[in-house]
């Protein structure tokens, strides 16, 4: 103690009688948890660790740090969210971690090296991490043990080497898509196996691999005799007798627009909540491409845009592996991370849904979607989907997004593909949807769930609108379809060569699909309800015999005409036949032309009677599709009719309500 009392230099603690508490700041409550937060603290921590090896790389701390906040706001791992910056390529980032460890790098893997079994390496290929470690051959022969893992933990693999330094020896270190590569190379024959034949097997009565059953062939070659008999006995009563069926299937199918109308609207989005990047999963992002080395880079630009945590987004390029020219497009650009190009064997059936059903074992989403080539999906749409699934029961298996045409000012076929989109997607589906009826999937921008899409047996290989027969199916599974609010753009045909060849495709798939679901029409009834049973029926087989019967009732019209105008009267039936015609014509086409207007947006609705004069001539042209589809089904049942997608011109007429 000094000579004035105090305790300077020394160490002894002073009493506290001498301490003056009203000098001493007060810390605040928000102060003391900075200084002790131990998220901070873990931060700190993880970020030492990896420090030399983030130095070796030249990673700044401030991306480091962001990564590593990234990281616990998520719930996701440090070197994921550091790859999914983009902030330090994959292969660099674990060759960096082999050297700092000294093991030895393999940046790729043999796939005949690999020593797990055929079960465990199927079921790797869904797992988010993959398959994190695995036993295999080096190239002498020798047992070792690589680790490929996304979540790899530096600080506990350190300590575990300091313990055992001889691990080194039998230790290897390869960036997890190199195994992933290898994995899938190895997998990639049960894959398509798988693709071509699980629904065949395991339930052929959804399987559009027998176009017609014994008793479907049987009725359908009855129906025309008999129909060819009575033609020819008495031609006009048979005609009067064709009206009158056909107009039963033509009036349902104008009923049901004109219900749907009483709901319609134009598009209006719906109002998100905050989202919490804790609670958000993993999203699947399956994209088909064939031929579409056009399309490529507006496909890339529009998948970045996309609104979801990088680390939780995996995006699928389902190609071809024969198909070298859309390949070559895809690998001229550096994909961004989560991006990965699966490449399907040749094999038959080549169609969309085979390769969306090789793909789907590869995606470890719980959501799943799927978009075309030349689809740009609104920004948000991947959040709204997740919290309407959140909000709905699990019953809720599907939402479908509705598709909005953007050139329809490129021409008269461009515009009244548009117009009928706005009907469908506006009016139709929502109709059917808030009634909970069955409802034909759009072939783009569906929104399911994993579990459920897995129960109902995936996509139909053999059935060339999976989408249409796969909305039925969940509906006999007893699961839901919901619709989105925001939409999916992109461009319609413009050419009667681009549509003609989809269209025919569109109607042979409702055709196939009808015929596989009236196998057994009783099921049907029981699994469906009336109620689903009867829009099931409009839906597949109405739409497909209006379109068949519409120049038979525009030609008895115009016979009538012509036989007024040159004998100067008609007998009665032939009045009747033109009567039941002409009747058919007008409120068909009133229904079509007041559903699509009430959908349109003031700015699409600029020419309204551009519409109503081109209705007759593009109702002969889904007529015309719809007979060469009936031909198809018989010559090339599984035939896919690809639909070209070139890049939009400069200056192209767009337009987004």
């Amino acid at each position: 103690m000094t000579v004035d009392g105090s305790y300077r230099g020394s160490s002894v603690v002073p009493p506290l009688r001498f301490l003056n508490f009203r000098r001493i700041p007060a810390l605040s409550p928000g102060l003391v948890r900075q200084v002790i937060d131990p998220d901070r603290m873990r931060r700190a921590a993880l970020l030492a660790a990896w420090m030399p090896i983030l130095e070796r790389l030249a990673v700044s701390r401030d991306e480091a740090g962001a990564a590593a906040m990234r990281a616990q706001a998520a719930g996701t791992s440090f070197v994921e969210e550091l790859l999914a910056s983009g902030c330090v390529p994959e292969v660099r980032l674990f060759q960096a971690i082999a050297d700092e460890l000294g093991v030895t790098f393999m940046a790729a893997v043999d796939p005949a090296s690999i020593l797990a079994d055929e079960k465990r390496r199927l079921a790797s290929l869904g797992l988010r991490r993959g398959l994190r470690m695995v036993r295999m051959h080096d190239a002498g022969g020798a047992g070792v043990h690589l680790v490929a893992d996304p979540a790899i933990d530096l600080t506990r693999l350190r300590w575990h080497l300091a313990r055992t330094p001889h691990l080194r020896a039998s230790l290897r270190i390869a960036p997890p898509s190199a195994l992933r590569a290898a994995v899938l190379a190895r997998s990639s024959p049960r894959l398509l196996f798988d693709a071509q034949h699980r629904l065949h097997l395991h339930s052929p009565e959804f399987s559009a691999r027998t176009v017609l059953s014994a008793w479907q062939g049987a009725s359908a070659a009855t129906c025309a005799l008999v129909l060819l008999f009575s033609a020819w006995l008495a031609p006009f009563a048979t005609m009067l007798a064709v009206h009158c069926v056909a107009s039963v299937g033509f009036l349902a199918c104008v009923a049901l627009r004109f219900l749907a109308w009483t709901s319609a609207e134009p598009l209006r989005l719906r109002r998100l909540r905050p989202v919490d990047p804790a609670r958000q999963p993993v999203y699947s992002v399956l994209v088909a491409l064939y031929r579409e080395k056009e399309i490529v880079p507006q496909l890339l630009a529009a998948l970045g845009r996309l609104q979801w945590p990088r680390a939780r987004l995996e995006i699928k390029l389902v190609c071809e592996a024969d198909d070298d020219e859309t390949l070559q497009a895809l690998r001229a650009h550096r994909l961004p991370p989560g991006m990965e190009l699966v490449l399907v064997p040749p094999g038959l059936p080549r169609t969309k849904p085979k390769a969306l059903a090789y793909a789907l074992p590869l995606c470890s989403g719980e959501f799943v979607t799927l978009y075309d080539a030349e689809d740009r999906p609104d920004p948000l749409q991947l959040v709204e989907a997740w919290q309407r699934f959140c909000e709905e029961p699990d019953d809720l298996a599907c939402l479908q997004a509705p598709l909005v045409v953007t050139n329809g000012g490129a021409g008269a076929l461009a515009s009244m593909f548009s117009f009928e989109y706005a009907a469908l997607f506006r009016g139709l589906l929502p109709w059917l949807a808030g009634r909970m009826l069955v409802l034909p999937l759009g072939g783009t921008s569906n929104h399911f769930r994993r579990a459920a899409l897995d129960a109902v047996g995936g996509w139909d290989g053999y059935n060339v609108t999976e989408d249409a027969e796969l909305g039925v199916r969940l509906a006999r599974y007893g699961y839901r379809t919901g619709i989105l609010s925001r939409p999916t753009y992109e461009d319609g045909p413009e050419t009667l060569a681009v549509w003609l060849p989809q269209r025919i495709r569109w109607f042979k798939g409702w055709i196939q699909t009808w015929l596989v679901h009236m196998r057994e029409p009783a099921a049907l009834w029981r699994e469906l309800g009336p109620a689903s049973f009867l829009a099931m029926q409009i839906m597949a087989l109405g739409m497909v015999l209006s379109a068949l019967m519409h120049p038979l009732f525009a030609g008895s019209v115009l016979y009538a005409l012509a036989r007024l105008a040159w004998a100067g009267g008609i007998a009665g039936h032939e009045v009747a036949v033109a009567a039941i015609g002409l009747a058919n014509i007008a409120v068909g086409y009133a229904a079509f032309i007041v559903l699509g207007l009430t959908t349109l947006t003031p700015a699409e609705k600029t020419r309204p009677l551009t519409f109503v004069a081109l209705t007759p001539l593009y109702w002969l042209l889904l007529s015309a599709a719809a007979w060469a589809a009936l031909w198809e089904i018989y010559r090339r049942p599984h035939h896919w009719s690809k639909t070209p997608h070139a890049r939009p011109r400069a200056g192209a007429a767009r337009r987004r309500p």
